[in-house]
């Protein structure tokens, strides 16, 4: 996927082709060969104007580019496989690649202080538990189509996100919350993207662990 949220501001013809246009090739192509498609989505599809989570079934209304591209894949998903299961996600990190968690840690290393938003709420997401959740649904005889969310439990800030990964990795670098407005940013960020996912569980019993739990986890591997 093209994940580079501000960058999808200007880039919009490489994020759209990559976001929407791709996806509707790729479940055309698993139908044809008869196989299951299941495809990543984005809690930026929506507007960040809830005041509780987002069940799949709720209204989309993105507000920057790249929550548009996403929300187009998952129409072109659809459109050229009704059997797609589509899984929307948020604030992935994990060990490797460039995630929010391995940023702090660098900045936190190599400075005293650093400054975090506190009023963007969300659920972050270890990439671990999400490929085993996807494992489980790939392993199920439950083949049953649709929008479903998964992240880990818990509902927090990106301030609190930052200070727990100060506090478990036991690092000295201050974190001071700071406003949205304090940070601008090309694309526009959702207040409040926590997503309800009740219904993955249901459907195939997946437990879901606790973030703090996840984080623990995760930095333990770096």
């Amino acid at each position: 996927a093209y994940t580079a949220v501000d960058k999808a501001e200007t880039e919009k013809e490489t994020a759209i082709a990559i976001n929407a246009i791709a996806v509707g090739h790729l479940a055309a192509l698993c139908k044809q060969y008869n196989a299951r498609f299941i495809h990543f989505s984005t809690d930026y599809v929506f507007s960040g104007n809830a005041d509780k989570p987002y069940e799949p079934t709720d209204t989309t209304d993105p507000v920057n580019y790249y929550g548009l591209t996403k929300l187009m894949g998952e129409q072109q998903a659809f459109e050229n496989n009704e059997e797609t299961i589509v899984i929307r996600t948020s604030w992935v990190y994990s060990s490797f690649g460039k995630n929010f968690v391995k940023t702090m840690l660098r900045l936190m290393a190599e400075k005293d202080a650093i400054g975090v938003v506190s009023d963007q709420v969300g659920c972050p997401t270890y990439a671990a538990d999400l490929a085993n959740a996807v494992m489980q649904i790939v392993q199920s005889n439950n083949t049953e189509a649709g929008i479903y969310h998964y992240c880990n439990k818990g509902i927090i800030s990106w301030f609190d996100f930052a200070t727990a990964i100060k506090e478990i990795a036991d690092s000295n670098c201050i974190v001071n919350p700071i406003q949205t407005k304090d940070y601008p940013t090309p694309a526009k960020r959702p207040g409040y993207s926590a997503l309800d996912t009740q219904k993955i569980q249901d459907k195939f019993s997946i437990e879901i662990p606790h973030w703090r739990q996840s984080l623990e986890r995760c930095i333990k591997l770096m």
